[in-house]
Order: C-alpha cells, then structure tokens, then sequence
C-alpha cells in the first residue's frame, strides 16, 4: 500500500496551519508549524498569489492529508458522496469521519490518525466484537468499537488513553470511559469537523 514517507512537519508548513499529524509534539513549542510558520522550500517566504484553483488545490490538499489519505481513496470518497443524497462536500466529511482510524483518534485511543492507522493495522480493536484491521473500515450508527481484551493491558495504549482522557469524543460517538467501549450513535455530521475546512471548494476542484 503506498504512502506519504516523508517529514509530515512540511505538509502543515505547506497548508499554512496545524494539521496535528504528530499527536503531542504538535501542542509542545517543538512543533515545526510555530517555529517556521510559513510553506518549505528556498521560496517558502516569497509571497505568491493564489489563483481560485489554487485555492481549491491547497483545500483539497489539506483535507487529504488532515485524514491521511492518498489522492486515488479520497476521489473514490468524492465519488461516494456523490451519489448520496445531502450536499456532496458534507457527505464527503462524513464519510472521512466515519473511518474507523478516525473514530479510534476521536475516541483518544492513539495520539494521531497515523498512530490510529497503525492500531488497527495490528488489530487491537473490533467492530461488534470482530477484529477489523482495515483502517478505511465505515463505521455506521449501531456498530460498537471496542478494545480488543489482549491489547488493554498493553503500556502503550494504556498510556495513549490515560494522556488522552481530557479530550471529548464527538455527539456521534457515545464513549463509555469505564468499559472502553463505544457505540456509533449517528452519521457524523458537518458540526462535528473542528478542522476549518471548506469543503465547497474541494467540490468546485473536482466538479470541473
């Protein structure tokens, strides 16, 4: 499976904001996105102008790589959300968010998306009570995610919840923070997006 090697520091540098791509290193005044707060490269401080494409290019790309995904997925999620009934753009968002690393980054299972995709890689979590290692797994209202019982004694993930344990998982997600246990409650919906994207725009790039 192809993916993105290298530093993910520039990729928030390029996107002009924090993606949160490290997990804690990303809160911490080591993150690369506060100390060089402009796109890499020898013309990174220039100021060029932004064409409407363009515009449309950089949300595209931000959304992409906010969620982790390689370009051919996510037009097949564009694709998808297409043919759903609603507005696409939030479709779409849905879509990205009912993914099930998402769902185990929104429940503060790991520390970041990329860590979430490598859990579920190792098959640490089921999907009522199926072991699931397909991290583009959609999870739908009604499906309960639970930690797998070998993998909660693990230092890791006791750990990841425990630094974890102050952050709110979305309306969409009912979290039972005894049982470790949560219940997709809804579809997710555009509220529950905190990254500001604008998701007309990733639209417009594709629609033409």
């Amino acid at each position: 499976m192809a993916r993105y090697t290298d530093a993910v520091c520039r990729l928030c540098r390029r996107e002009g904001q924090k993606l949160f791509l490290k997990g804690d290193r990303c809160y911490t005044d080591k993150c690369a996105a506060d100390r060089r707060p402009y796109p890499p490269g020898q013309h990174g401080q220039g100021r060029a102008k932004t064409s409407e494409y363009g515009l449309q290019l950089r949300e595209k790309q931000k959304a992409k790589r906010y969620y982790g995904i390689l370009e051919s997925q996510f037009r097949g999620y564009f694709d998808m959300a297409i043919k759903r009934k609603g507005k696409t753009g939030e479709n779409m968002l849905a879509i990205l968010e009912s993914r099930l690393d998402n769902a185990i980054y929104r429940l503060g299972f790991a520390m970041s998306r990329a860590e979430a995709r490598q859990l579920v890689l190792h098959g640490h979590f089921l999907v009522n009570g199926r072991k699931v290692n397909i991290p583009s797994f959609l999870v739908r209202p009604g499906m309960i995610i639970s930690i797998k019982e070998q993998s909660r004694g693990l230092d890791k993930i006791k750990s990841v919840i425990e630094a974890n344990s102050f952050r709110q998982p979305p309306k969409w997600l009912d979290y039972d923070a005894n049982s470790l246990i949560a219940k997709v409650t809804a579809v997710p919906s555009r509220e529950d997006i905190d990254m500001p994207i604008e998701e007309q725009l990733i639209v417009e790039f594709y629609s033409k």
